[in-house]
């Protein structure tokens, strides 16, 4: 079985997984980092975003041979951060319902503000639209990254 050197977390990790084996399941079966979720298995619902190298990527379509030597952040990785101000936010207007999509949705969002401190209201929408909320908690997510964008991040 092939081995491979991940950094995530800015932790080094080995996993002894197939090549073609889909980040997403190294990252929850391997490693045990099952904050990142399996929604559609394609890419399509966003509940498995990560971040590689700074950019919010669907975990589940990637192989693992394509992440080898990046870095790697999962929501465990950014929650290290308690005083987030995403958190902190989704936390204080109770953003979540059953919160399946959260860590998408947190990952998604915190990646744009990476790249964009103030993102207009276009670059999120489009930024956002790729989450899938199965208990349509969009007006509260809404709410929530308009007053991170307000108060800045």
């Amino acid at each position: 079985m092939p081995e491979f050197k991940l950094k995530v977390n800015n932790k080094t990790y080995i996993a002894n997984v197939e090549s073609e084996t889909p980040l997403l399941w190294v990252l929850r079966d391997t490693l045990g980092l099952t904050g990142t979720k399996y929604g559609c298995g394609e890419g399509i619902c966003g509940s498995c975003v990560v971040h590689i190298d700074g950019k919010a990527e669907r975990s589940c379509s990637i192989p693992v041979n394509d992440v080898s030597g990046k870095s790697i952040t999962t929501i465990e990785g950014l929650a290290e951060n308690p005083d987030h101000k995403i958190f902190k936010t989704w936390i204080e207007l109770e953003v979540s319902q059953c919160g399946y999509c959260q860590p998408g949705q947190i990952m998604t969002l915190a990646a744009l503000f990476n790249s964009n401190k103030k993102p207009t209201k276009s670059e999120i929408d489009e930024a956002m639209s790729g989450v899938l909320c199965r208990c349509g908690t969009y007006p509260r997510i809404k709410k929530a990254v308009e007053k991170i964008v307000k108060e800045g991040i």
